[in-house]
């Protein structure tokens, strides 16, 4: 690759960019990544549940849930075949008042018609036999759902690319994207911020995958029709951590609220619980604090399905931005996959709104990106 001509770059270096650069490199394309960070993955690749969804709750033939279904697939034979750690755990939906009993159908329902048919219903005293600990009305057993090393799996997916050739360009902010119209080969202008010096690169294919940046940098893309660009919206999540070890094997979800999946509680791959994320709507991507407040709510949400949860237990552990592109009140957006065919730039993919299950996605969102540039 020449330091002003690349075939194809990806703007972004978390899990799903990654995925997408490798997935290129291994058709036999020149890949360079391009990411603002020092290191790969440090936003939202780096501040989730590293759940392995089973693709329950999107609405039947979203883009959400054919890439979830088809991406855990996916996902779990890499990690076998890589030694990437994960572990198949298994979830329980759990319904923590008389009224949501008839709302575990409804997910049941949309998950099977997903091509999810594998979850189980139970009773009280089913479930409390899987979890003695667990308090709830009713339950759905997804035996599907697991949990990943995300740090592993992005040093995997870096490794496949470089070992294909591509690489990983860190220190490189991409600050606009220009259309370069009428050219046989070079189809992209690329301005980048890298190390504190301006450079132009031109590629015949770009990949935006910049996350919760990818909006702002499709609205400098000269050539791009602004109507073709979402509105980013910013949901904060934050989690909290339980001090000692957590009586339950399997991650534990209250019925969805609204913008999110509730305070559930999952499970590190060595055991460790924690609680998270809650949705706080913000004006901003860059307040990663956690607000040790926000701790009280936590307490009344846990103990609705795990009552002896005690006082003092829940210490305040990290938080992430989900890269939204639907905002409060509004119904939950699906995946935006936005090729040349929707837009008219020849050779751009723009990736909006990829928040959860991303991370489940991220092969398949490599395989439809593929096809869209193809």
């Amino acid at each position: 690759m020449s330091a002003d001509q690349v075939d194809t770059v990806v703007i972004g270096a978390g899990v799903v960019g990654l995925a997408v650069a490798r997935a290129l490199a291994l058709q036999g394309h020149e890949v360079m990544v391009l990411e603002a960070a020092e290191t790969f993955g440090t936003q939202t690749s780096a501040r989730n549940s590293e759940v392995i969804h089973a693709g329950i709750y999107y609405p039947a033939e979203s883009l959400k849930s054919r890439l979830c279904v088809q991406g855990k697939q996916m996902l779990y034979g890499y990690c076998a075949e890589r030694g990437i750690a994960h572990r198949r755990c298994g979830k329980l939906i759990v319904a923590t008042s008389a009224g949501q009993v008839d709302e575990l159908l409804a997910i049941q329902q949309r998950a099977a018609a997903n091509g999810v048919d594998d979850l189980q219903r139970l009773t009280r005293e089913q479930a409390q036999a899987l979890e003695p600990a667990l308090e709830c009305h009713a339950a759905l057993l997804s035996p599907s759902t697991g949990i990943v090393d995300s740090h592993g799996l992005m040093l995997s997916l870096l490794g496949d690319l470089e070992h294909a050739g591509g690489l990983l360009a860190v220190n490189s902010k991409v600050k606009s994207l220009a259309a370069l119209d009428g050219q046989a080969h070079d189809a992209i202008k690329i301005e980048v911020s890298a190390n504190g010096e301006d450079t132009t690169l031109a590629a015949r294919q770009v990949v935006n995958a910049a996350g919760l940046h990818a909006p702002a940098l499709a609205v400098c893309t000269q050539g791009l029709d602004a109507r073709h660009v979402p509105r980013a919206h910013c949901a904060k999540g934050s989690y909290f951590t339980l001090s000692g070890r957590a009586p339950f094997g399997r991650l534990v979800y209250p019925v969805p609220e609204p913008g999110g999946l509730g305070v559930h509680l999952t499970l590190d791959l060595g055991g460790q619980a924690k609680f998270g994320p809650d949705v706080q709507w913000v004006d901003s991507p860059d307040n990663l604090q956690v607000d040790a407040a926000r701790g009280d709510a936590f307490y009344a949400q846990v103990r609705r399905y795990w009552p002896e949860l005690r006082d003092g237990a829940l210490q305040p552990g990290y938080a992430g931005i989900r890269p939204k592109i639907s905002g409060p009140g509004e119904a939950a957006a699906d995946f935006v996959v936005q090729g040349p065919r929707e837009h008219g730039v020849r050779g751009l993919v723009n990736l909006f709104g990829i928040e959860s299950p991303g991370l489940t996605s991220c092969l398949a969102v490599a395989e439809e990106v593929a096809v869209r540039l193809d």
